[in-house]
């Protein structure tokens, strides 16, 4: 039996999986290359204002999340509000995310509305996603609210988060995010959403207490070069140059980074790893002095903008500045993801000034570029059967990441869930 283990990254997943296996006896170490822990979660000091480098909402059925915080003492940070979304099409700013706005969105015809409307109705009552595993998101939407609405509302959405991908992405994938937010609404006017006080930094902190407490260990700034195996099973793992043994080591960083962190995998499985794609992401925040909008979620379909949306947080967090996040989603591959800080900040704020004419230079209290090389996985139809399994065929080497949400989008809920799910598993 296994009972001294490492836990390559100290995200959600990484820390919730720690905090797992120590409350039956194991003991867990975890190795952070980052200076901090969390991940795609984490916080910094955003000049005073201690907020994530991405941004993150909570939607009712996210169970797991809410289980976790009440175990931790901390659920009474969870906050609920009534949130609004817009759609920003062509140079204008609509309302979205209701009945009543979809029937005056002046730009498509009545049955194109209708069809529309009424897959996204069914999206969020549907329980059964198999069928839709085995066709796209493009199609999908087409065959349902045809081809004027998929133009106007699907098409940029797909293209701006997918790029040349964007016709290859599961209907499964898609519909599953319509279905979460769908049923985190009050009714079908208006959505509630939810935010941690303290941010999601209070999670964070709340699990390094419970890790530590138990006789856990964290290292930050800790780079695993490699993982060691011999005669098919883990020994350990190398940290900074530096040799350490455990009995089994599970890892949650993304997928493509396995093949070089695991030389001792089979030739076939690594093929596998290698064949799975991953857009990154160039995340602009901007700390304003007013409102952008009055919208949580502001959908885009622009020619002139390179964004999907726009995320502005301070309209469901109440913070002392107007924060707004601004998503550019691009594979690692594309020369715009080298760009530098100063370019994305630029088109960002000519962004605003489309969105908003009132916006001016003088509205902007800071700013702040975070990139992310893997940050959503391509998911085509089928997703799930193409991954390796979670236990490797090396014995004690266990890899998950986000991948394996699927057809869950990435989410903290999600990140616990998975986490629980491999804790029970080596357990």
């Amino acid at each position: 039996m296994m009972k001294k283990i490492a836990v390559v990254g100290a995200g959600v997943m990484g820390l919730t999986l720690a905090y797992e296996l120590i409350k039956t006896g194991y003991d867990v170490t975890v190795f952070e290359k980052d200076d901090r822990p969390g991940g795609m979660s984490a916080s910094f000091d955003f000049d005073g204002l201690i907020i994530e480098r991405y941004y993150h909402f909570f939607c009712k059925p996210d169970t797991p999340i809410f289980e976790l915080l009440k175990e931790l003492g901390i659920d009474h940070l969870l906050k609920w509000k009534e949130t609004q979304m817009g759609f920003f099409y062509e140079g204008k700013l609509y309302k979205w995310g209701n009945p009543a706005a979809l029937l005056l969105f002046p730009r498509l015809g009545l049955i194109s509305k209708i069809r529309f409307g009424l897959q996204v109705f069914l999206s969020v009552k549907r329980d059964r996603w198999d069928k839709l595993d085995r066709i796209t998101a493009a199609r999908w939407a087409k065959d349902w609210s045809g081809k004027k609405a998929y133009n106007a509302l699907w098409d940029s959405l797909l293209r701006l988060k997918f790029h040349w991908f964007h016709d290859q992405i599961s209907a499964a994938w898609v519909w599953r995010r319509l279905r979460r937010v769908g049923r985190s609404r009050k009714n079908m006017f208006t959505e509630t959403l939810a935010y941690l006080e303290g941010g999601v930094e209070e999670l964070l902190t709340g699990l390094q207490k419970k890790i530590i407490a138990g006789g856990g260990k964290i290292f930050l700034n800790a780079n695993v070069k490699h993982i060691d195996v011999d005669k098919n099973k883990v020994t350990g793992l190398v940290v900074n140059g530096e040799e350490h043994f455990f009995d089994g080591v599970v890892t949650t960083v993304p997928l493509p980074y396995i093949p070089r962190l695991i030389p001792g995998l089979p030739g076939e499985v690594t093929k596998k790893y290698a064949g799975l794609d991953n857009i990154g992401v160039v995340c602009v925040l901007l700390k304003l002095s007013s409102p952008l909008t009055e919208n949580f979620w502001l959908n885009i379909s622009d020619r002139t903008i390179e964004l999907p949306g726009v995320i502005e947080f301070s309209n469901l967090n109440p913070l002392p500045e107007k924060l707004v996040y601004f998503p550019f989603y691009l594979h690692r591959t594309d020369e715009k993801f080298s760009k530098s800080d100063q370019y994305f900040i630029d088109l960002v704020k000519g962004y605003c000034k489309r969105i908003n004419r009132n916006f001016g230079e003088s509205w902007v209290l800071g700013q702040r570029v975070h990139r992310y090389e893997y940050a959503q996985p391509v998911c085509p139809p089928g997703f799930s059967q193409g991954l390796p399994p979670v236990k490797t065929v090396i014995e004690g080497l266990y890899v998950m990441d986000t991948s394996y949400y699927y057809p869950e989008d990435r989410s903290i809920s999600e990140s616990v869930n998975a986490a629980q799910k491999l804790g029970s598993i080596l357990i």
